[in-house]
């Protein structure tokens, strides 16, 4: 891949993270980009006056920040720059909205040099304070994420991914739906999400059995997608999250939520689904044809090699 940095080195300190975005992006940088990661654990010091030491330690040509919040309002105090700003979903649908987050979030949408967010559903907000925000979709992991076959099963085994979260991602839309063909299926959860005992009870009430999986490393959330023959995300955001995107990658098709109000998402196969009796019909249908659609979409829009040139452009535009 060539590269918009022309031979030039460039020093670049990702603050945070999200999704594994700047872990993956770092991962898979040109060799003339050096770049390295301050990360930050929910404790006090940490992301308090830990962060700041940190920050205020850091040396770059570019700070490259995930999410909105205190980490680019720290380094904005501190004065480094040129700053990007990353938002990638709560920092904009919640924080905006929060007392106490709410001017932290504004403040930074207005005073970073640039400002990408990682799903479409969220670039109007942004664009709200900044014109010139940017879509960058999300990369997944390559190395991590890659396509095996599908093993033949008497029943489809059908694997909900994402965190059982009912007001975000919909959980319990999901295991509605699955309800409808339970005969016909045999359905996994992984235990995460602040709903999740919430999405036992009510499976438990309409006779749905589930497999609990414990929550798995980011490096070992593979193996869950390989033993499964269909993948469940979400179907309240209109947006496809990572989970989607690394199961797709592994060789198995997704249902979930693509809304067609989003341009991005055009080319991906199936769109508004987010209905109890449409999830289970697809869920019944899916198979590696579908799989194929969604993946030729993967490869179109969230190749690693054109985010990073995407990505390297804009250092270069801020540096210079």
């Amino acid at each position: 891949m060539g590269s918009p940095l022309n031979g030039y080195s460039m020093n670049v300190v990702m603050i945070n993270d999200c999704a594994y975005v700047g872990e993956t992006l770092l991962k898979y940088f040109p060799i003339e980009l050096k770049g390295r990661q301050i990360k930050r654990s929910r404790g006090f010091w940490s992301k308090t006056f830990g962060l700041a030491y940190n920050i205020l330690r850091a040396k770059a040509d570019v700070y490259h920040i995930h999410y909105l919040l205190q980490d680019c309002y720290i380094a904005e105090r501190l004065g480094k720059k040129p700053i990007i700003g990353h938002a990638h979903g709560s920092d904009l649908r919640l924080g905006l909205k929060h007392p106490a987050w709410g001017r932290i979030v504004r403040s930074n949408l207005k005073k970073c040099d640039r400002i990408f967010v990682s799903t479409p559903d969220i670039l109007k907000t942004a664009r709200r304070f900044r014109a010139d925000a940017e879509y960058l979709p999300n990369p997944f992991d390559k190395s991590l994420f890659y396509p095996k076959p599908i093993a033949n099963h008497e029943k489809k085994r059908v694997l909900i991914a994402s965190d059982s979260n009912w007001r975000v991602k919909g959980t319990d839309i999901a295991i509605r739906a699955l309800n409808r063909i339970r005969d016909e299926i045999e359905v996994s959860i992984i235990q995460y999400g602040a709903d999740f005992e919430k999405t036992l009870h009510l499976a438990k009430s309409l006779g749905l059995r589930l497999n609990i999986l414990q929550k798995a490393p980011h490096e070992k959330l593979n193996e869950y997608f390989w033993n499964a023959d269909i993948v469940i995300d979400q179907f309240k955001l209109g947006s496809l999250g990572l989970i989607s995107l690394e199961a797709i990658a592994s060789g198995r098709p997704v249902i979930t939520y693509v809304s067609s109000e989003y341009d991005e998402y055009r080319d991906f196969p199936i769109k508004d689904v987010n209905k109890e009796e449409e999830i289970a019909s697809l869920t019944r249908e899916a198979d590696t044809r579908l799989w194929r659609r969604e993946y030729s979409y993967l490869e179109k829009n969230h190749s690693l090699e054109l985010i990073i040139r995407k990505l390297l452009k804009v250092y270069g535009e801020v540096y210079g």
